[in-house]
C-alpha cells in the first residue's frame, strides 16, 4: 500500500525522472504499442462506427460524447486496476512510476524539436520543413526561416502544457487512473476535435472537455515557464509575464495562448501569427507583436528554457514530496 502522500508525490517524482533519462524506447515499442497508440485504435475505432454524415448534428454530439466517455471511462478503470494490483508488491510503487513515464513526453518532445534545429544545420530550410511537418498541423512546404522556427518553438511550449504539466497534475490528483483518463481525453481532442465538417459536432465534446481539463495546467505552464527563463539569462520574469497577460488571449486556443506567450516572453521573439492550414490563409494574431522574429538560433534557446522548465517541475513534484514528509 502507499503509506504516504510523500511517497505517492515520490512516485511521481520517479515518473518524472524516468521520462527524462529514459523516455518512449523505439526498440521496446516496436514490438510492444503504446498506451496512447492503444486509445487512439479505441477512438478510431468509434469514430467510424459512429461519426457518419447521415446522422443528424444532435445525435453526432451525443455519440461523440459517448466516445468521449467510453475512451476517459476505459482508461481510468485500467489505471486504476493497474493501482490496485501493484498497491500489493513491496516494491509496486516503483513500478507505478515506471508506468507513469510513459505518459509523459518530456524527453520525446524535446528531441522532436531539437532534430528541427539539427535538420538547419544539416539539410537546410528544406529539411527543417520536412522536420517541423512532424510536430505542427500547418502547411510547411512555403515556410522560411521564421514560420520553422517559430512553428517548432510553439510546439514546445504548447507541448510543455499537454504532454508533461497537464499529466503531472492529472497524476499528482488522482494518481496513474487521473494520467491515463487525461491522455484518453487529450488523444480524443488531438484525433476528433477538429473544427471541421467531420468532426465540428462529433469532436465538440472531446475538444471542449480538454480545454477544461488543460485550463489549469496551461496557466501553471506559463508561470514555469517565465521562471526557467530567469535561470541563466537576463529575461525578467515580470516581462515573461506581461506578455503572457497582454497577448494569451489572442491565441485560437482557450490555453495554448499562455505557455506560447510566456516562452515568447523568455526569448524575446514573437510567436503564432498568419499561417496556411489545408491550404487555406489563416490570420492568427501575434504573440508579442513588437518581439523580434524568431531565428533559427532561437529554438536552442526555446529547448534550453524547456529543460529548465522541466527541472523545476521536478524541483515542484520533489520539495512537495518533502514538505509532506517532515510535516505528516
Amino acid at each position: 500500500m502507499i503509506p504516504s502522500p510523500s511517497l505517492f508525490l515520490l512516485i511521481m517524482a520517479i515518473a518524472l525522472l524516468a521520462d527524462a533519462l529514459i523516455g518512449d524506447p523505439e526498440r521496446f515499442y516496436r514490438h510492444v504499442p503504446h498506451p496512447v497508440a492503444l486509445i487512439g485504435r479505441l477512438i478510431g475505432f468509434l469514430d467510424r462506427l459512429w461519426n457518419r454524415p447521415e446522422r443528424t448534428p444532435v445525435r453526432r454530439i451525443q455519440l461523440g460524447a459517448l466516445t468521449a466517455f467510453i475512451v476517459v471511462g476505459i482508461s481510468g478503470a485500467i489505471g486504476m486496476a493497474l493501482h490496485v494490483v501493484l498497491q500489493q508488491w513491496i516494491y509496486g510503487w516503483i513500478v507505478e512510476g515506471l508506468l507513469m513515464s510513459v505518459l509523459i513526453a518530456q524527453r520525446s518532445l524535446y528531441l522532436h524539436v531539437r532534430a528541427v534545429a539539427a535538420a538547419f544545420s544539416s539539410d537546410g530550410l528544406e529539411g527543417a520543413r520536412q522536420a517541423v511537418s512532424m510536430i505542427v498541423g500547418r502547411d510547411t512546404t512555403t515556410l522560411e526561416e521564421e514560420g520553422i522556427s517559430s512553428g517548432a518553438i510553439e510546439s514546445l511550449a504548447e507541448n510543455f502544457s499537454d504532454g508533461v504539466v497537464a499529466p503531472v497534475f492529472w497524476g499528482v490528483i488522482f494518481g496513474l487512473p487521473g494520467m491515463l483518463a487525461y491522455k484518453a481525453l487529450n488523444t480524443a481532442d488531438s484525433m476528433i476535435g477538429h473544427r471541421t465538417e467531420k468532426y465540428l459536432h462529433f469532436g465538440s465534446v472531446s475538444a471542449r472537455a480538454d480545454d477544461i481539463a488543460n485550463f489549469i495546467p496551461a496557466r501553471l505552464s506559463g508561470i514555469i515557464i517565465a521562471g526557467a527563463a530567469l535561470i541563466g539569462s537576463k529575461t525578467r520574469f515580470g516581462s515573461c509575464l506581461c506578455v503572457m497577460k497582454a497577448d494569451a488571449r489572442n491565441h485560437r486556443s482557450v490555453n495554448a495562448g499562455y505557455p506560447e506567450a510566456a516562452m515568447a516572453g523568455a526569448l524575446g521573439i514573437r510567436l503564432s501569427g498568419p499561417r496556411l492550414y489545408d491550404g487555406e490563409h489563416v490570420d492568427e494574431l501575434w504573440l508579442g507583436a513588437d518581439l523580434a522574429p524568431a531565428a533559427c538560433e532561437d529554438i536552442d534557446r526555446a529547448l534550453r528554457v524547456f529543460v529548465k522548465a522541466c527541472a523545476i517541475l521536478f524541483g515542484l513534484v520533489v520539495g512537495a514530496a518533502g514538505l509532506l514528509f517532515f510535516i505528516g
